[in-house]
């Protein structure tokens, strides 16, 4: 006899109200056996925030009732020498099994209430690489604090440690430095692939007149990349994703060909999938055409020689 949940999230992107609703009808409690809605907070701010705010501290002061923190740096691979790559399928399951994370349960990545969205989608992505079957995204944190729905402090609890098999990764729609560097050289060139490089730093930093926040690092842009900075794909003042129909849009402004494959890019991957989860809600491209490039652009700036002639600037 298979279990039922009480109540299923169907979209990607779910509201507040949604999840509230959820909540109420699929309460997380330790001894529950049925799968659970579980939120899970993936807040995580860049080395060099002004207020020097990091994602453990927001969860402390303001989270939503049952939820988990999922810390992006730590559940990396700790031995590259770039920030918060993917981790080994045994790094990332010890990390659902120290949360008590069944594969069954729903989860929703919601992002700070400070920044609405930023790296939840990129919480999200790690999740579906390795498999987790039911992953959503609150869109938004922030619009759960305003909108009145209940929050609490504290510390992180200690979970009962769960049974989450060591998964495998989906590595197909995970675009390493070599393969980044052939698809930057093919750019233009007669009988080419054409894969689009869709990267979200800020217009800026890709034209190459705006620093890097990490320092020493050049910016600029690949061969034939295109900007999509982060701001574009969120509604200005509830910092929530905009409309399918408003992301169409802002994709078809670039000029993106929707019929070609996609590569994802940032600065150290993160915001990188914020423009992945904008395709996807934007119904563009399926899993095996929308991919991204982890390393991003702190791995490209330090691996591209200036004999390469792959950092463009204009």
């Amino acid at each position: 006899m298979t279990t039922k949940r009480a109540y299923t999230l169907s979209s990607f992107l779910v509201k507040p109200s949604e999840l509230a609703a959820a909540l109420k009808h699929n309460p997380s409690t330790s001894i529950a056996t049925s799968p659970r809605i579980i939120p899970l907070c993936a807040s995580w701010f860049l080395p060099n925030d002004p207020q020097k705010r990091r994602g453990i501290d927001v969860f402390r002061k303001s989270h939503i009732s049952s939820a988990r923190f999922f810390d992006l740096d730590a559940v990396s691979d700790t031995s590259s020498p770039y920030p918060h790559m993917l981790p080994s399928p045994s790094i990332f399951a010890e990390a659902m099994q120290a949360l008590g994370i069944r594969r069954d349960d729903s989860l929703v990545v919601y992002d700070s209430a400070e920044l609405g969205i930023f790296s939840a989608p990129r919480v999200a992505w790690t999740l579906r690489i390795f498999g987790h079957p039911s992953v959503h995204i609150l869109n938004n944190y922030k619009l759960w604090v305003e909108e009145g729905f209940q929050t609490e402090s504290g510390e992180q609890e200690h979970y009962e440690k769960s049974d989450y098999a060591v998964p495998k990764m989906d590595d197909g729609r995970v675009v390493a430095f070599e393969e980044m560097k052939e698809i930057a050289n093919d750019h233009g060139k007669e009988g080419a692939e054409g894969v689009q490089i869709l990267d979200a730093r800020s217009h800026g930093r890709w034209k190459g007149t705006e620093p890097e926040p990490r320092p020493g690092l050049s910016s600029g842009h690949m061969p034939g990349s295109i900007s999509v900075p982060v701001p574009e794909l969120l509604d200005p003042h509830t910092k929530a994703f905009l409309s399918q129909e408003k992301l169409r849009q802002v994709f078809e402004s670039k000029g993106i060909d929707t019929s070609k494959p996609m590569v994802s890019t940032c600065g150290t991957g993160v915001t990188a999938a914020v423009i992945d989860a904008a395709l996807a809600e934007a119904g563009i491209g399926g899993d095996e055409s929308r991919r991204l490039y982890d390393g991003s652009w702190t791995e490209w700036a330090q691996r591209i020689r200036p004999t390469d002639n792959l950092i463009l600037k204009e």
